[in-house]
């Protein structure tokens, strides 16, 4: 029995399962042949070396990756790039723009000290930028009064922080300070 196999080098994936792809990251374009089952968070961290956006539990569980892609909060760990294509992907690193001031969430982040070991940090801050502009919307929320008329900027309190920025967690137990950074900046 030969244990020899004629196998050609698992480098690269054929050329028929990777497209040009276009993503305007952080208000840059950027186009790349990107695999197929790459997905965001591989390209933004790997590719285009944006650091922030974190690897939590690759399943979409933890919020760690969270970005924004087209104003709305993503687990850019679940996402193929390919399927972004054309799309406005900003991660923690362009939330400030080409300036040297902070967004407003990262300046209440910081200065409510609502981190610890940071890990999880980037994922809240994007998170709690496109959950502002959720309300903002309309957008309820499981605890949204049923009362409010639909389509209505929804008031954020305490509740409905928490509710909103529940699916990222933070393994070191900053919630107070991170739900005092979202108040901080509501309009």
């Amino acid at each position: 029995m030969d244990s020899q196999h004629d196998s050609a080098p698992a480098s690269r994936p054929p050329e028929s399962s990777r497209s040009q792809t276009t993503l305007r990251v952080n208000g840059k374009p950027h186009t790349l042949t990107v695999d197929h089952r790459r997905v965001l968070l591989d390209l933004l961290r790997e590719d285009l070396e944006l650091a922030g956006a974190k690897k939590g539990c690759d399943h979409g569980q933890c919020g760690a990756c969270t970005v924004l892609v087209d104003g709305r909060r993503v687990n850019s760990c679940l996402l193929f790039a390919v399927a972004l294509d054309g799309c406005e992907i900003t991660t923690v690193e362009g939330l400030a723009g080409d300036g040297e001031e902070l967004h407003p969430v990262q300046r209440a982040f910081l200065d409510r000290d609502a981190f610890q070991c940071g890990y999880c940090t980037p994922g809240q801050i994007c998170s709690a930028v496109g959950a502002l502009a959720e309300a903002a919307a309309g957008h309820p929320s499981h605890v949204t009064d049923p009362a409010v008329p639909s389509g209505e900027p929804v008031a954020l309190g305490r509740e409905e922080i928490r509710e909103r920025l529940s699916g990222n967690l933070c393994r070191c137990g900053a919630y107070p300070r991170i739900a005092d950074a979202v108040e901080d900046v509501i309009p």
